[in-house]
């Protein structure tokens, strides 16, 4: 049987979503570990202001592609960029490239996807589910394909405490929903999201349920798979640890917690944190269109690529570890000393945010206008409360994943093809690869410099000693103004005070004696 490598070799791919996160990762991969692979053909739209063939040398011209620039410097050439726009009917390709893609694609992955979890219901079923079926259309009439993957979530049945690898029966019908919204105005379709999301907590789990949904009723005689990644992360190993080019999900909470801006954030300690590193989810995703090409399984193929089952990790050890990271390699320009607290009590966690968040912002903004500068704080802690509200849900509950596919695929693969495309969980090192995530997000995303580590120090034992001070005056403000003009104050004071004294001595005695 042919190795993953050799099953790619002189095939034509066709990727959507390429732009984005996990999208040029697979094309990295692909490019790297399948270097005989013919062509790449990648769905792109214009973008603020950028042509389609912009967006791609962009993409290209990143850090991400430097292993494979040593390897093959030429290695553009294998990648053809195709204008698509997802909104549009029949994805606005045109039908000089719908010849050319249904003559001579071979596999077919398709990423993209809106991953805003407050998505309007009208553009997320349209970029979800509607996309998803046109693509399905387009691949129908693919003479040469062999393989279709559709990139879904593991939350799409999130309203179930315990998922298995099956497609479950859809919230509603998809066509009956989308003829029913498409009379409503924007206004009317808010108002009624919430009824019909239902158990779900926003519009982007709903409508990936619905596309799942779709892609086993409209997919015909084609080979299809579907993978359910958990939350994406930074890359674990390829093409280099920790690496992260956006402000989604953990990443955000993990940058905001290192500026010292995030103090409380509300989840379950013990609940379990189901991150997967990104090169995992695409060795998965590569592994499995292999197989689904090679064995063609009769029915479509689910893969659950998630952590908490087999390798868990929780988020209060997230918590620690992200501490410990930014205290030893700190971010630059801090707002305060790195110092985030989770807690699942909603009163606690909104006592914390108006004392360390709210209160300082209102103050900071203060400085700001007096100083004639515009004030910008409170305005990023309310993006950062809008982001951490919507990840509340899922970091305060676990689910069960069934993963009896993913261990089938393991099984198939030869001990050649696990080294290269390895998605084995359980060899992943917790603590080794939240300190690599961090750090990437330093220098991926923030683009620090990692010799500037040693000022950064020097800030924040600056900040340090603004905290003291500070605490210092706050604390005879407190002596001059409430203790010092009341008589049962100052007995109380002298009281816990002489009571302090007696515990150290005590503590200090005792000590002696042992010794």
């Amino acid at each position: 049987m042919a190795s993953i490598a050799e099953y790619y070799a002189g095939k034509s791919v066709l990727i959507t979503g390429a732009t984005g996160f996990m999208g040029k990762v697979l094309v990295e991969k692909l490019l790297r570990s399948c270097p005989d692979v013919d062509t790449l053909y990648l769905l792109v739209r214009p973008k603020a202001g950028q042509s389609m063939q912009e967006r791609v040398k962009d993409m290209m011209n990143c850090k991400l592609f430097d292993r494979v620039r040593v390897d093959n410097p030429d290695f553009h050439q294998k990648i053809v960029p195709i204008s698509s726009e997802l909104m549009q009917p029949g994805l606005a390709i045109s039908a000089e490239d719908v010849e050319k893609l249904t003559t001579c694609i071979n596999v077919v992955f398709h990423c993209a996807a809106t991953i805003r979890f407050d998505e309007p219901l009208k553009h997320a079923l349209q970029l979800n589910v509607i996309a998803t079926q046109q693509l399905l259309a387009l691949a129908r009439r693919m003479a040469k394909l062999e393989a279709f993957i559709h990139i879904s979530t593991a939350y799409a049945n999130c309203n179930r405490r315990h998922i298995d690898e099956v497609i479950y029966p859809p919230p509603v019908e998809p066509k009956r929903l989308i003829d029913s919204l498409d009379w409503m105005d924007d206004s009317m379709v808010r108002d009624l999201t919430p009824r019909l999301i239902g158990d779900r907590p926003n519009t982007y789990t709903y409508t990936k349920a619905l596309a799942e949904y779709v892609v086993q009723q409209e997919s015909g005689t084609l080979n299809i798979g579907i993978i359910r990644p958990s939350i994406v992360g930074a890359s674990w190993q390829e093409p280099f640890p920790g690496w992260i080019d956006n402000f989604n999900g953990p990443s955000g909470v993990f940058i905001a917690a290192g500026k010292g801006i995030l103090r409380t954030m509300r989840a379950n300690n013990d609940a379990v944190a189901d991150l997967i590193p990104v090169d995992v989810v695409i060795n998965l995703t590569l592994a499995a269109g292999w197989y689904t090409a090679v064995h063609k399984p009769k029915s479509v193929l689910v893969y659950n690529c998630t952590t908490g089952g087999i390798n868990p990790f929780h988020w209060g050890e997230i918590e620690h570890h992200v501490m410990s990271t930014f205290k030893r390699n700190p971010l630059e320009q801090a707002f305060r000393r790195p110092n985030a607290n989770i807690t699942s009590n909603y009163l606690i966690n909104q006592y914390w945010i108006l004392v360390s968040h709210k209160f300082p912002a209102l103050i900071y903004d203060l400085y700001l206008r007096l100083s004639g500068q515009k004030p910008q704080m409170m305005r990023i802690f309310n993006r950062l409360h809008k982001a951490i509200g919507l990840l509340e849900y899922f970091s305060s509950q676990d689910w069960e994943w069934n993963s009896e596919n993913i261990s089938m695929l393991m099984a198939q693969l030869s001990p050649e093809d696990r080294k290269t495309f390895n998605f084995d969980v359980r060899q992943l090192n917790w603590p080794e690869y939240i300190e690599n995530y961090c750090i990437g997000t330093k220098k991926y995303v923030l683009n620090e410099d990692m010799s500037d580590i040693p000022a950064a120090r020097q800030h924040l034992k600056k900040l340090r000693n603004i905290r003291y001070t500070f605490n210092t005056l706050l604390l005879v403000f407190i002596w001059r103004v409430f203790i010092a003009r009341s008589q049962m104050a100052r007995n109380i004071w002298y009281f816990v005070v002489s009571l302090c004294f007696k515990f150290l001595s005590y503590f200090k005695a005792s000590s002696t004696l042992t010794a």
